[in-house]
């Protein structure tokens, strides 16, 4: 089976050169989002190399990267905007099992099918690297692999968070977890900012937190009306961090 994007006739784009990242002249090497993505452990001359593999993709709101079930024929690193990565339960549900952010790579630890659907939330634009070249490229690069363990680490540790957020906590407990720990994901990625852009919507962070998108509003309301987050379009600014860091510790 085809990935979505291949499937739907939207194909990578390339204009003579490899890299998406402003198209300048350094390519890689000049990507901005170079330094916050394991690509920040490669040399000039290896960068040379990951470019030669790289694909630009481009895509507009709502659609999907692939599918879950999809075969899994290449990784992805996140250049621009952010995607829902969701899983069809047997029962019909949907559950979001997270969001990818700029210098995220996805696709690094699946097995031969994709597990998840990933859909971009607002336009986004991603490099595509074939999985068998990109695999070669890490035999060879010890210094990646090493990047690339850290970055697996650091997705295990998102992993038992959710587990956490989905255990014994109220909901406004959950919602004050979520904002805090998307306000620390754009800070690693040097988006430090008291506003938290919030690119998905209440739905989906709903079926995130295993709530109703009625609680997930109801939260936010009170939150704001208690003075620790303004919402604001797009997202909401953290007024009151220390109040939301003591509902996210209990």
């Amino acid at each position: 089976m085809q990935s979505s994007v291949e499937s739907a006739g939207v194909e990578p784009m390339s204009d003579g050169h490899a890299c998406a990242h402003d198209r300048s002249e350094g390519g890689c090497a000049a990507c901005k989002v170079r330094l916050v993505s394991v690509c920040a452990a490669l040399t000039r001359e290896e960068l040379a190399d990951l470019e030669a593999l790289s694909q630009p993709v481009h895509l507009d709101p709502r659609r999907a990267l692939f599918q879950q079930d999809d075969r899994a024929g290449a990784v992805y690193n996140v250049t621009e905007g952010a995607l829902r990565l969701s899983r069809l339960l047997p029962d019909g549900r949907r559950q979001v099992m997270g969001f990818a952010l700029v210098g995220d790579f996805l696709g690094l630890a699946l097995p031969e099918r994709f597990t998840v659907t990933a859909e971009a939330l607002v336009p986004t634009a991603l490099c595509r690297f074939e999985r068998r070249g990109f695999a070669a490229l890490v035999a060879r690069t010890p210094h990646l692999l090493q990047r690339l363990y850290e970055r697996a680490g650091h997705e295990l540790t998102l992993a038992q968070d959710h587990m956490m957020l989905l255990g014994r906590r109220t909901a406004e407990e959950k919602v004050a977890s979520f904002l805090l720990g998307l306000r620390a994901r754009y800070g690693r990625i040097g988006h430090e900012s008291v506003t938290v852009e919030l690119p998905m919507g209440r739905q989906d962070i709903a079926d995130h937190l295993g709530l109703t998108i009625e609680t997930v509003s109801r939260m936010l309301t009170r939150l704001d009306r208690e003075k620790a987050i303004l919402i604001v379009p797009g997202g909401v600014r953290l007024l009151d961090i220390p109040r939301l860091e003591q509902l996210a510790a209990n």
